[in-house]
């Protein structure tokens, strides 16, 4: 590889806020919508309405696309001129330091999720409902502290020399290919359960942690202390490293990989279920729901370290970006040249120690509570709470939404949410008719844009889209707010 293996993590983590990214979770804006066949995702214990089948062919069968974060493009990116249209990063002397870091937080924290199904199909048997999904998953998040803008961007402030602490960087990534089987049924005509289990195929496993850096400036060499470590996890995966040095260290240098392959196995369930309180507050449904419980083991490893000292010669301010792709200051040339000076700043050694892990999953959990009015009963409303589990990467949102179901093929959604990364905004289109199932929705609206059509703010945005073969609607009854056995009769 021509880049090193530093340089095109932590370029492309940096600047992951400031790029047309894209992630997903399956989509929260449907948990209450009783026409969305996945809800099962967010649920095992929500049945679908009809059997369905998501083929290969249908690349849009389920496909979620979206960015998480606390940080976003205009944190890393100003206006270079008064038209606005060039320009710079941060790194500019032009941006004042004192404006660029008061808008980072202690902690900036950057999610990218990615799932796209191969497969899918759910249909109603042996006295309830049966999902079976084949599908990619990939999970990513970062952590970048304020130390590490504050060191980058203020650089030595006393001429007798200048000390950084900058602690708790890290970025893991995961990413694997997942078989799931799904059961759901009705205990009676108030509870509901539903459960999966996943079996799983590792493709790639990263965890990168520098735990501490002590940076200390002065002259035109700056001394640094690291600790930290890197584990990688792939089939066919090698360290590239440099020559040793005077201590016999290898500096690594990228990687190469070689008959790439199955990665490792593991394995993982999902338990929901969902309770109709009618008899106490008439229209009230509880759910709850923990996803992803579960590990890989995978079969080899790679480690590399930090704990060492050596010199940094600094960072170069980079110049104005122009918007002319292939111009001199190009946007893809400045983060070539940031690139460059992370792979010099942060560097890992290869422990030349090899073996299986495991890794957990990050799990997730989801309380709902939904009321249906009573005089209306197209028309309810939703409240959810979602947790997910990842330290240092755990979040939290609450989101609130209505949802509305004016003819019996048609329903919609719009909500509002408040997490750990701000607040945004979220509505869903699904279209059920008899044969086929569409529905397109967003849980992260975007509402703002740079004149090169980058999102501004926080790195929020999302967008799930679908379509499936449909047949077999449920029956339900005249009310339609008591379930029964025979709902799972043609």
């Amino acid at each position: 590889m021509k880049n090193g293996l530093i340089k095109s993590l932590l370029a492309i983590i940096i600047l992951s806020s400031i790029s047309v990214l894209t992630s997903a979770q399956s989509l929260r804006s449907s948990y209450f919508m009783d026409g969305m066949n996945y809800r099962h995702q967010l649920n095992p214990a929500y049945t679908p309405e009809s059997n369905y089948i998501n083929l290969p062919f249908f690349v849009l069968g389920n496909f979620n696309v979206g960015l998480q974060g606390n940080m976003g493009v205009n944190d890393f990116l100003y206006k270079y001129n008064q038209n606005g249209y060039h320009l710079t990063t941060f790194m500019n002397a032009s941006v004042n330091s004192a404006e660029f870091l008061n808008r980072l937080h202690t902690n900036n924290h950057l999610n990218v999720n990615v799932s796209m199904p191969v497969i899918a199909f759910g249909f109603k048997a042996w006295g309830g409902f049966n999902t079976f999904d084949i599908g990619v998953r990939s999970h990513t998040s970062i952590n970048l502290p304020y130390s590490l803008f504050d060191f980058m961007k203020t650089g030595m402030t006393d001429e007798g020399g200048t000390h950084y602490n900058v602690k708790d960087i890290t970025a893991r990534s995961n990413n694997y290919v997942e078989l799931a089987l799904g059961h759901s049924r009705n205990i009676d005509e108030y509870l509901s359960v539903g459960a999966k289990v996943k079996f799983l195929v590792g493709g790639a496993n990263a965890d990168a942690h520098i735990k501490n850096m002590d940076i200390y400036m002065s002259g035109d060499k700056w001394d640094i202390q690291a600790e930290g470590q890197l584990h990688g996890s792939m089939k066919g995966a090698q360290f590239k490293t440099k020559a040793p040095n005077e201590f016999g260290q290898k500096e690594l240098d990228g990687f190469n990989v070689k008959n790439p392959g199955v990665g490792g196995f593991g394995l993982a369930i999902d338990l929901g279920a969902t309770y109709k309180m009618d008899e106490f507050v008439e229209g009230l449904t509880l759910s709850a729901a923990l996803l992803d419980l579960g590990f890989i083991r995978w079969k080899s490893s790679l480690r590399a370290s930090m704990a060492h000292n050596y010199t940094f010669e600094g960072f170069e301010h980079p110049i104005v970006i122009d918007p002319e792709e292939g111009d001199p200051g190009d946007i893809n040339d400045q983060l070539d040249k940031i690139g460059d000076e992370l792979k010099d700043f942060i560097k890992f050694y290869d422990d030349e120690v090899t073996g299986g892990r495991t890794t957990s999953l990050a799990a997730t959990m989801n309380i709902g509570a939904e009321y249906t009015l009573p005089m209306y009963k197209k028309l309810k409303f939703g409240l959810l709470s979602t947790t997910h589990f990842n330290k240092p990467f755990t979040w939290t949102e609450a989101r609130v939404s209505a949802n509305v179901a004016p003819i019996s093929w048609f329903e919609a959604s719009v909500n509002y949410a408040i997490n750990n990364f701000g607040s945004s905004l979220g509505w869903v289109l699904n279209f059920h008719p008899n044969g086929f199932n569409f529905f397109i929705g967003t849980d992260h609206m975007i509402t703002k844009v740079t004149p090169q059509f980058v999102p501004v703010g926080n790195a929020n945005a999302n967008v799930s889209v679908g379509f499936n073969v449909v047949w077999g609607k449920n029956k339900k009854d005249k009310k339609q707010t008591v379930v029964t056995q025979e709902y799972f009769l043609e």
